[in-house]
């Protein structure tokens, strides 16, 4: 699989942020799977046009949260068992349909994650999954 992150640098998130968060959505909704190498931090900071620093503070973040381990030799692979709190195939349809229906709406996808964090923040939602 060819990886496909994109950094906004008008966002108001830093690059890091964006580049950690987008790899690990690709791990939770299994686009990326144990074992799977991810490209060296040089060629990554070359392709989105960001310092070297920046990716290699996404992936240092990656491999504290357990997502990514980097081996000598490999360089950084998706860790085993990343993929174990990745969505159930219903609700990867479920979000796949999601998005489906805010596209057809017209929505961007800022707009379609803003809607989803309200959600997560509505009165009655759980704040926290339990383990």
């Amino acid at each position: 699989m060819t990886l496909q992150v994109r950094v906004d640098l008008a966002l108001g998130v830093p690059p890091y942020e964006q580049i950690r968060s987008q790899i690990a959505g690709h791990v939770g909704a299994g686009n990326l799977h144990p074992g799977d190498r991810l490209p060296t931090v040089r060629d990554l900071a070359a392709d989105l046009g960001v310092a070297v620093g920046t990716v290699a503070r996404a992936y240092r973040e990656l491999e504290q949260s357990g997502l990514v381990q980097t081996r000598r030799r490999l360089g950084t692979v998706v860790a085993v068992g990343a993929g174990r709190e990745a969505a159930g195939e219903s609700l990867q349809r479920s979000a796949a349909a999601l998005v489906r229906a805010a596209r057809a709406e017209g929505l961007s996808d800022d707009a379609v994650l803003d809607l989803v964090r309200g959600t997560l923040m509505a009165p009655g939602s759980a704040s926290h999954p339990s383990p």
